[in-house]
């Protein structure tokens, strides 16, 4: 992959986790002048700001398509009783810029409420930061303190938000303004977007929203909203302002047939935009099925789609839309340029480094700082620190003597587990001599981490079948790995929803749109699945696949298939067993080498709510194990049924020689055994002489 692509990778990964980690994103009905109002929260709880100086940081985005009135900031606060007014003060930053200081003042009442306008002249497009800075004194003499008192603090309330009103430019006809809207961030959280198929969906069909959904899901910012893929139904659609319909030509209603016009839809595939009953419609067809297959894989392609300033496309059977296959580095440079970080106290960079779901870091990798720093530090507490996922691996002391140019080196630990993307964060602890006593002022103290930086692992791929490791081995180095889904022969509301959800998840860990996805149905034949990982979705009456399993599943069947039984994990009584949904994922039981998720219940609403703990992250790390049984009361009992694997070497040999550091050790620790068997051997032969010349003199 070149570098291009990597940081666009990581960029996409510091949005959404910036987004997903500072609360939720807040949208509100128009309002009289058509007007709407989007409200970013702060934090998704209280936060505070604690010692002489803090700062506390939170992105918010502008999309192109926003038409911006005002920007406003609505502080909720409370602050220590011993504020001394006179000196603390809180200043805001926008996109790096102050715009806003104030005194806090003590009032009657704990919270108090501050709005600050924004201005407009500070704003971008896209991404935006705003920042808070506090500087809080509680003592008005020149005394000085080195350490931070716990008196001094202001607490923000978890109402604090940035609120944005702003209206939507009028769609210009183009596929590329659709495109960017249709995921955008206030059609996504307001349920406005919808990926539809005609009801009863041929394989095909699903097909190709699978891979139109996975291209919309991996730039989705929200974790905790999907995009949803359902049924072409009248009351599936009646909040939907934003549809993508992808259909065989001859399945789609006589009405979009009319508004499509006389296309060649044999021997080329369609986009087209249609305004339908007050909805922008984007129809995606064709009669052809290989070419409706690659329809959808053009939608999943953003950078095509972006380009498309027309209202239609054709899609030729040789177009090209696939999109460069994912590669990964295992030694990268942290930084392309350097970063400066700025202010007493502590202060850090994170940075993202994309990995496929189904590689993780083996032992002995290694994070390489290249830094220097101010010489007007606190040097007995001055430190660097470097964070794995927000867990330190090391620390150093940074010295006056090395602050023109300092180096350390971290090893990431072997009980450190680091599988799919991850985070690196190097964290600059720039303390000053009494520095509570010092205003603050443009020499403050710096550190600045040089592009030699480097982290350099390696990666193994992770085989085992297990909840923690998924969606693995269902997506392989970034693109879908010979997916087979085999779905009930009735397929009804909750069937879409099912689907839809596991494919929202999948999609985001998706990292193109090539890879192979394969949709039967329940009558599929053996041979089909013996290349594949199935995903099989459905109850035990309307999918042969999880019938003809029965005995190899972890939660069983009884006889007539309306109830679990019980099994060494767990008593299951059959009322209660006849509602609850189940994940289970084992070996295929075509071919050896391959997985199969199970996808159950006796009913539909069972598979569905099993099928909510794989739509999201948050979800997916509530799982454990191999096996996991939910019920409508969100009571969730997870299992590990697989016995745990010894070493799969059969040598520890390999491993050996994989682990330097175990090498280093075991060369260091057989060396010194020698030693000391040698010198055991020389005393012991020395002292049997000595026995001899003494016995040689009486």
């Amino acid at each position: 992959m070149s570098l291009m692509n990597n940081k666009t990778i990581a960029l996409l990964l510091l949005v959404l986790i910036v987004i997903a980690s500072f609360g939720p994103i807040v949208s509100a009905a128009p309002e009289a002048d058509g007007s709407k109002q989007f409200r970013y929260s702060f934090a998704n709880a209280d936060t505070s700001f604690s010692g002489t100086r803090s700062s506390k940081l939170r992105t918010f985005q502008l999309p192109d398509y926003w038409n911006v009135q005002d920007v406003t900031l609505n502080m909720d606060y409370a602050v220590t009783q011993l504020l001394k007014q006179w000196i603390t003060s809180v200043t805001v930053f926008v996109n790096d810029t102050p715009f806003y200081s104030f005194r806090p003042e003590l009032k009657e009442g704990r919270i108090q409420h501050l709005s600050i306008a924004v201005p407009k002249e500070l704003l971008r497009k896209g991404d935006n930061k705003l920042e808070l800075q506090s500087y809080i004194r509680t003592l008005d003499d020149e005394l000085c303190s080195v350490d931070q008192i716990p008196d001094q603090w202001l607490q923000l309330s978890a109402a604090t938000a940035i609120n944005v009103r702003y209206t939507s430019q009028p769609l210009d006809g183009t596929i590329a303004d659709f495109y960017e809207r249709f995921s955008g961030l206030d059609s996504v959280f307001s349920g406005e977007s919808a990926i539809v198929t005609p009801d009863q969906s041929e394989p095909e069909e699903l097909e190709a929203a699978v891979y139109a959904l996975s291209g919309f899901a991996r730039s989705n910012p929200f974790e905790d909203k999907q995009i949803p893929l359902v049924p072409y139904k009248e009351d599936r659609l009646k909040d939907k302002e934003l549809v993508v319909l992808i259909g065989l030509y001859d399945r789609l209603p006589d009405e979009i047939k009319t508004l499509l016009g006389d296309k060649d839809v044999s021997g080329k595939a369609w986009l087209q935009l249609l305004d339908i009953g007050g909805k922008t419609v984007l129809v995606a067809t064709s009669r052809n099925r290989e070419l409706l297959t690659k329809a959808g894989r053009l939608i999943a392609n953003t950078e095509l789609m972006g380009q498309l300033q027309t209202g239609a496309k054709a899609v030729e059977p040789g177009a090209d839309v696939a999109m460069p296959k994912p590669a990964f580095r295992t030694h990268m440079a942290l930084t392309a340029t350097g970063d400066e970080l700025k202010g007493a106290g502590y202060t850090e960079k994170t940075y993202f480094v994309p990995l496929p779901v189904n590689r993780t870091v083996v032992n002995d990798g290694e994070i390489r700082l290249h830094f220097r720093y101010a010489q007007n530090l606190d040097f007995n507490r001055a430190l660097v620190t470097v964070y794995v996922n927000q867990t330190p691996i090391g620390s150093k002391h940074l010295t006056r003597e090395l602050a023109d140019g300092d180096t350390a080196v971290f090893t990431i630990p072997s009980d450190l587990t680091v599988s799919g993307n991850f985070s690196v964060t190097v964290g600059f602890d720039l303390r000053q001599v009494e520095a509570a006593c010092l205003a603050p002022q443009s020499n403050s103290p710096w550190a600045y981490t040089t592009n030699e930086s480097m982290i350099d692992f390696r990666t193994k791929d992770r085989t085992e079948l297990l909840f923690g490791y998924y969606p693995s081995p269902f997506i392989r180095d970034g693109i879908y790995n010979r997916v087979g889904v085999v779905l009930p022969q009735k397929r009804d509301d909750y069937t879409y929803e099912t689907f839809s959800n596991l494919f929202n998840l999948l999609g985001k860990n998706v990292g193109g749109n090539t890879g192979d996805v394969t949709v039967y149905g329940d009558d599929v034949r053996a041979d089909d699945l013996q290349d594949r990982n199935i995903i099989a979705i459905g109850t035990y009456e309307d999918n042969a696949v999880i019938r003809t399993s029965n005995d190899k599943l972890y939660f069983q069947y009884d006889g007539t298939g309306g109830s679990f039984l019980s099994n060494e994990k767990m008593s299951i009584d059959p009322e209660y067993g006849s509602r609850v949904g189940t994940l289970q994922l084992l070996d295929s039981p075509y071919a050896a080498g391959n997985a199969m998720l199970v996808v159950t219940g006796a009913r539909s609403e069972s598979y569905y709510l099993a099928s909510k703990l794989l739509a999201n992250e948050k979800g997916k790390w509530s799982l454990y194990g191999d096996g996991v049984l939910t019920d409508k009361d969100g009571i969730l009992r997870a299992f590990r049924f697989k016995k745990e694997a010894g070493d799969r070497s059969g040598s520890f040999l390999p491993e050996l020689l994989v682990r330097r550091d175990v090498l280093r050790f075991s060369v260091a620790g057989g060396t010194t055994m020698i030693v000391v068997l040698v010198s055991l051997l020389l005393l012991t032969r020395k002292h049997r002489k000595k026995r001899k010349k003494r016995g040689g003199r009486r």
